[in-house]
């Protein structure tokens, strides 16, 4: 079992206390009107809350992944749209932390550390998601710019970020896994634009995005390490930014599980609580025993990845594979702990089942988590 420092139990008890006190009374409008929380993302930037992800350096406060997954924990159990804005922001300056040099590590961290810009990371298309080799995206240079065209898909946070991580084809006829490179542009650069925003079943208050490059047009030094590493600096991301996701899926489970667990304590039939009803009681404990068992390999895995484990890849697909299957399954019981109530919008668990989802789908589907955990067994 991995023992949080004081620091860490500190800021755990904060942020929970800060979503309870100013988050979830808004989780439900957030959802209803599927617009991006503005009052939110400047009360994480208040609360210093972005710079979990970051070096002390730069304004943050370390970069340790288990400190900014308890951040994205305590989020998300109140609501899955903000918890989702704490993991962007890491997700999206990965790419920077990873390959950046310093100089650009100073021109670009210090305002994502503070929240005053927030960033994005595009590397899924529509014929390249999972298969992140197949990208057509092109980056061309050109003398000391680089032309970039293409199209990127569901781009979360793509519509408000003042950055964007773009992996973009350098090399077409390469070897497949050297044929990317990594750049970081900005959104205010002509022949930018969000061509739509989808309409989702949960995360509603969370943009997802389509973005055209039509050629965009980015200076030399906003390449990202050399050209062909994209690749690597992608794969390197997602061995930190999948225990993000799993920790947003741990939040939504355990915010599920507590719903729950109060109703069954207050709900009477048949002249007693439901929760003394054995099938009901029965349901709960395995809420509780998944929720917990996907919260200790989450933190496993973040003291693992942090301790510069062979196997990182293995272990963060661990965490998001498990942690996103508990939470569709502890969201799902609890509606129907809730029976009627639980499939209406009175309460919070319906919105938690459709929050909880995209988790298991979003930075690697469960079959690909599946498949990296397999391979890493057989070689």
């Amino acid at each position: 079992m991995t023992t949080l420092t004081e620091e860490q139990r500190l800021l755990r008890d904060t942020v929970r206390a800060l979503a309870d006190e100013r988050i979830a009374p808004r989780a439900a409008e957030i959802d209803r009107t599927a617009e991006f929380p503005w009052d939110v993302k400047e009360l994480l930037a208040a609360q210093d809350l972005f710079a979990v992800h970051f070096p002390e350096r730069f304004g943050g406060l370390g970069g340790d992944l288990l400190t900014a997954c308890l951040a994205i924990e305590q989020v998300s159990r109140a609501c899955a749209t903000s918890g989702l804005i704490l993991a962007v922001q890491g997700l999206g300056a990965l790419p920077i932390l990873i390959a950046g040099s310093e100089e650009q590590q100073a021109r670009w961290i210090p305002d994502l550390a503070t929240g005053k810009r927030l960033v994005a990371f595009a590397i899924t298309e529509d014929e390249a998601g999972s298969d992140a080799a197949g990208i057509r995206t092109r980056a061309v240079r050109d003398g000391d710019t680089y032309v970039i065209s293409g199209t990127k898909r569901f781009i979360s946070h793509g519509s408000v970020a003042d950055l964007v991580t773009v992996f973009a084809l350098t090399d077409p006829d390469g070897e497949r896994h050297r044929r990317l490179s990594c750049f970081v542009v900005e959104t205010d650069r002509p022949g930018f634009r969000v061509a739509r925003l989808e309409h989702k079943m949960g995360i509603r208050g969370s943009p997802t995005a389509e973005l055209v490059f039509e050629d965009v047009r980015v200076p030399a030094d906003h390449l990202l390490g050399a050209e062909g590493d994209g690749f690597r600096i992608a794969m390197k991301t997602f061995d930190r930014s999948r225990p993000g996701i799993a920790a947003q899926a741990v939040g939504i489970a355990q915010g599920a599980l507590e719903v729950a667990a109060r109703y069954a304590r207050e709900r009477r039939q048949f002249g007693r609580p439901i929760g003394e009803l054995q099938m009901v009681a029965a349901m709960l404990a395995d809420m509780d025993a998944a929720t917990e068992a996907a919260r200790q390999l989450l933190y496993a895995a973040c003291a693992e990845i942090d301790g510069g484990a062979r196997d990182a890849a293995r272990w963060a697909s661990l965490a998001k594979l498990v942690a996103g299957d508990a939470a569709m399954r502890v969201t799902t019981d609890a509606v129907q702990v809730l029976g009627g109530y639980g499939y209406v919008d009175e309460y919070p668990v319906e919105r938690m089942m459709r929050d909880a989802k995209i988790t298991q789908i979003y930075e690697g589907t469960q079959q690909i988590q599946r498949l990296v955990v397999a391979r890493a067994l057989v070689g």
